[in-house]
């Protein structure tokens, strides 16, 4: 279910400049938000660090929070959306090999994205109130609906609560990078290597959809 950022952007037609411009700028504010948090985060400093004018920056957002809701809200279109698109007549082998590889991505990626996600829900989500609302239960229940067909269809071992699996999904994936250091420490290395993310991304997809029952075909 994608956040709405709408009511705090400055909508003006999109460009070229526009969208070259938002990316930097959003860019900038991922490194503030994860250095500083919500509140500690200065759009001045934004601005410095995108290297333009501050008065930039409230011409393409209305405040504080509209950029803090656009910086959450790609990480968040990605996670939500690769879910959405799913279906009782899809295969879940297919689908849930490819969520994986798409969460584990994003997370070598945007790491600084998922991080602040991570903080804001540790924080008890003040600023995503209206993101967790009544939608976001139903969106949650029609996903739910869709595993649960798929151990009807005997395509998943029924024992799996579907809730608590699409939560490993979740935590698993966003452990690269919301943890990052302790893994790096663990394996006595600067940063992980395209070879590590591999990996990880097979290890997760073997674990946990062999764990499930589900089976290619």
């Amino acid at each position: 279910m994608p956040l709405n950022i709408a009511s705090h952007r400055n909508e003006k037609p999109a460009g070229d400049i526009r969208q070259r411009n938002e990316k930097v700028i959003i860019a900038a504010a991922e490194q503030e938000f994860a250095a500083f948090g919500f509140k500690g985060a200065s759009m001045r400093e934004i601005a410095r660090r995108a290297d333009l004018p501050k008065a930039n920056i409230h011409y393409y957002f209305k405040n504080k929070l509209g950029l803090y809701l656009a910086v959450l809200s790609d990480i968040i279109d990605l996670w939500d959306s690769s879910l959405s698109r799913m279906t009782a007549d899809d295969d879940p082998y297919e689908c849930l090999q490819r969520y994986i590889r798409q969460k584990i991505e994003f997370s070598w990626k945007h790491p600084l994205a998922s991080r602040i996600f991570a903080s804001e829900i540790i924080s008890g989500g003040p600023n995503l109130e209206g993101y967790f609302s009544g939608p976001y239960v139903e969106w949650f229940n029609s996903r739910l609906e869709v595993f649960r067909e798929w151990q009807r269809r005997g395509k998943m071992d029924a024992e799996v609560d579907p809730t608590h699996m699409i939560f490993l999904l979740w935590s698993s994936t966003q452990h690269y990078a919301d943890f990052n250091f302790q893994i790096t420490s663990a394996l006595n290395k600067p940063e992980m290597s395209p070879e590590d993310y591999e990996r990880a991304t097979t290890t997760l997809t073997h674990i946990i959809l062999n764990g499930c029952g589900i089976r290619p075909g």
